[in-house]
Parts: structure tokens; sequence; C-alpha cells
């Protein structure tokens, strides 16, 4: 998933940018991190006093007044105040929004961008990555879901091989491997997210545990016959449910996936169609209007539909 992307220093900026109560801030500046035509190049927040935000987000064209808007009600933010959508001058506005953000957590895990890493206690669940040009950041409240079902999982159990499928920024895999201190494999199908998720596997010490592959899903010479006792997902409603069949292949009988990416809504078509594939629900999260959820593999019988 597509997050934000550097936009070169003498590119127009259009800002999109809406005053909003501060509970919806958050979401609704997820939301907009969602669109993906076009994609953002960055998202950010403002305090405009006390209870009061200002959500804006940059792009290299214009966006559609009517999209912005969907993904704004999307969040719960039907009627609250008018979009401004205006060219301003360029700027490197991803390292601008970044700095508007503060750490997040999720659980044991902590989540820190460098600018804070000063500031942010040393132990082995705090992670720094930056926004920057692939998704996952922990401020979007899908990431957040996934960390807090890895959370969860790894009290409960110690899987030996774990897949991190889109990795994005590799957030979810460096997760896995600082708390198993063991290898995690990844995959991207973006080049660029496979050279920001290795640099971030450096950057947190687990370099030599992370294994980033660049492809579609499963499709790599290296990952086509991987059998996981945990698999996750962070993605779009239309990967996930192409990546059922695959989940049922790769998932060890009693394995557990960790999937995201989901509105409520889609969150039950992914439930159905994980089920059809021989997985049964084992819990759900909800942030914000988003969905992770938590699934285990209940025999080795595959059902194709």
């Amino acid at each position: 998933m597509v997050e934000a992307s550097a936009a070169a220093p003498d590119i127009p900026v259009h800002q999109a940018s809406i005053e909003v109560p501060a509970p919806l801030a958050e979401r609704i500046a997820g939301a907009l991190e969602q669109g993906l035509d076009p994609a953002p190049v960055a998202v950010g927040l403002f305090e405009r006093g006390e209870d009061r935000r200002e959500v804006f987000a940059h792009y290299t064209a214009p966006p559609a007044r009517e999209v912005l808007l969907a993904l704004i009600e999307l969040a719960g933010g039907s009627g609250i105040g008018p979009l401004r959508i205006e060219q301003i001058e360029p700027a490197d506005w991803v390292t601008l929004s970044q700095g508007q953000r503060g750490p997040v957590s999720a659980g044991r895990y902590l989540i820190h961008g460098s600018h804070d890493r000063d500031r942010a206690p040393s132990h082995r669940f705090v992670i720094e990555i930056d926004a920057g040009q692939a998704f996952g950041t922990a401020h979007h409240a899908s990431t957040r879901g996934c960390l807090l079902g890895l959370d969860d999982h790894f009290k409960r159990s110690r899987p030996r091989a774990v897949i991190d499928i889109g990795t994005g920024t590799g957030v979810l895999a460096i997760a896995a491997a600082k708390t198993l201190k063991r290898g995690v494999v990844a995959s991207d199908s973006d080049p660029l997210a496979v050279a920001i998720a290795g640099e971030n596997a450096r950057v947190n010490c687990t370099g030599p545990q992370l294994r980033v592959y660049r492809a579609e899903g499963f499709f790599h010479p290296l990952l086509w016959r991987a059998r996981a006792d945990l698999v996750l997902a962070n993605l779009l409603e239309r990967a996930l449910y192409d990546l059922a069949p695959a989940l049922a292949r790769h998932v060890h009988p009693g394995g557990t996936a960790i999937l995201s990416g989901l509105t409520l809504t889609q969150a039950r078509a992914i439930e159905a169609r994980t089920l059809s594939h021989g997985f049964t629900l084992k819990k759900r999260i909800i942030l914000e209007g988003w969905a992770t959820l938590v699934i285990t593999r209940r025999s080795a019988r595959i059902v194709r539909h």
C-alpha cells in the first residue's frame, strides 16, 4: 500500500485541508492516506486550538474534490467544515508532515520517527520508522491494529516461520523479528518498498533477521513453496480477497494470519472469503472504523470457489 511518495522540490503541490474536531483528526488523516487516485505525497495535522485540528494532504496533481469528500465521510467526517483545495509553494512536505506526528503506541510496541530518536526509550519493542515512500508508520489504524494483533499473538505463541506480505516500510516484519529474535521473511511488489524495508531493518538492528523479496504476494521462487505459522498482510480489500487461496496453501494447519487494511463492511466480506478457504475468525480488532482480522487455519483442506 502507498502512504506517501516524496515529490521533487520543484513540482507544484496541491493542498487539500479541512478543520475538524480533534477526536476525528487522526481518523480523517488515515482515510486520506488511503486515497490512491492520486496518492498523497504527505498527510499531516496542525493544532488549531485545544479541541480543533487542521488535517492536510498534499498532491502533485489536483485531487478530485468529490473523491476526498467521500474519504472524509467514510471516516465519519460528514458536514464538519469546508474542504479547501489550493496550489502552494513546493517543499519537502513528507518531512514536514512527519514532524507533526509523535510516537505511536500499540500494545508493547512504540513506533517513532528519527526526529524522536533521542527521546525514545531503549528496549526491543521500540521501532524507528520514518514517514516516506512506503506504507506503515503505525499512525494509520490498520497498521496499529496489526501491531496489536501481533502483540497479543506473541504473548500466547512463538511462531517459528513468519511471512509478511506487502511489507511496505517493514514495520510488522521488524516487530516480529525483534520480538521473536529470529528470521522473518517479507515481500512487496514495489521495489522502492523493498529497499525501504531493508534500510529500516538495518536501522532497527534486524537486518540479519529480515529477508525482503520483490514479489506479488507469494509469487517468488523462494516463497512459492514456503509454509508459515504466521502470515501478516496489511493490504487493500481486493488484494486480500485474491490472497485467500494462497493463505490456505501457505499457512500451516493451526497457524494464524493477521489481515488488515479493511473497513468494517469490507472486513465482513473477507471474513466470509477466508472462512470458505479453511479459516476461522479468532479475533476482530476495530480501530477508528478500520478492522484487523486474526484468523486461524482449521485444516489442510482447501475449498476453491
